[in-house]
């Protein structure tokens, strides 16, 4: 009897606190007793380094972007190429994950028929990654199209060993982005946290890490806060959705970002957080400053 008292007061427990955190929102319920700085804006913590996904905003110009980054205490860019560095510059902004040596997100490294053009585009691309004095740069293994896991892990380490010593020369590191094969990138290979680990322990190389995508992860395997917790050593940069749909981070979705940055805090990561979403909401940026603010833990 005493355990089923206990469970029940638990439960009651529980369902109050749920209950004040539903009446708040997420953001209420994370809210930041810092000041405002000189722009009105709550001053970030920044215990985490959060970017923002250049495509989500892909119909403003980049330069309203970086300004408006700039403000809301976003420290980056992602997802853009040597064209556009310029600008960033100019607004003192990082690049935290470059883009532009791929071919797509179906034809990778997994395929030995693209070796010889993305070996010559990321030999490419590597020594102005550096230059620039950027780090990351995003790969992509490609759709499965019928090989096993064994298949893709060998031709993965064969199209991607001869460029570790280049990147190892430029201190760049080659970062392949996990995707979900469930809803949104059908037959992509590297579409689990185990995949892409085995894969990083095949190369044997500092100089290849995972991009560990919170939204597609919680699509295609769950158990985010045990995943990226037990293989955080593999992973050199995050990205961030609401689920489902890739909406805006905020109470509609499934996902406790702010439970989910504690405990990427708690690895001692020091790259960045990328928000990924979609904004839904007409005025964009107040979006995006809402969900950087629940990510500031």
């Amino acid at each position: 009897m005493a355990s089923t008292w206990n469970r029940r007061a638990a439960l009651k427990g529980l369902l109050t606190s749920t209950a004040a955190v539903g009446t708040l929102g997420i953001a209420g319920a994370c809210t930041t007793d810092t000041q405002p700085n000189e722009t009105g804006l709550a001053a970030l913590k920044n215990n985490i380094r959060q970017s923002v996904c250049r495509w989500c905003f892909q119909d403003m110009p980049l330069e309203k972007l970086c300004a408006s980054a700039k403000e809301i205490g976003i420290q980056g860019i992602d997802l853009v190429g040597p064209k556009d560095w310029p600008t960033l510059k100019k607004y003192g902004l990082d690049s935290p994950m470059c883009n532009g040596a791929e071919i797509n997100l179906t034809d990778g490294f997994n395929d030995p028929r693209f070796h010889a053009q993305l070996q010559k585009q990321y030999s490419e691309m590597i020594p102005q990654v550096a230059k620039a004095g950027y780090t990351n740069l995003i790969c992509f293994s490609g759709s499965r199209r019928g090989m096993s896991d064994e298949e893709g892990w060998a031709n993965s380490v064969r199209g991607l060993q001869p460029l570790m010593a280049l990147a190892e020369k430029h201190k760049v590191v080659l970062v392949m982005e996990l995707l979900n094969s469930k809803i949104d990138h059908k037959d992509y290979q590297c579409d689990r946290t185990t995949w892409g680990v085995e894969l990083a322990k095949k190369l044997g190389s500092e100089r290849f890490k995972l991009l560990y995508d919170i939204y597609h992860m919680q699509i295609n395997e769950g158990d985010v806060i045990r995943t990226l917790s037990d293989h955080h050593a593999y992973i050199a940069h995050y990205h961030t959705a609401g689920v489902p749909g890739r909406h805006e981070i905020n109470d509609s979705q499934e996902l406790n970002y702010p439970a989910i940055m504690r405990a990427i805090i708690a690895t001692g990561f020091k790259g960045f957080v990328a928000q990924e979403f979609m904004p839904q909401q007409p005025d964009k940026l107040a979006s995006l400053r809402q969900a950087v603010q629940i990510c500031d833990v």
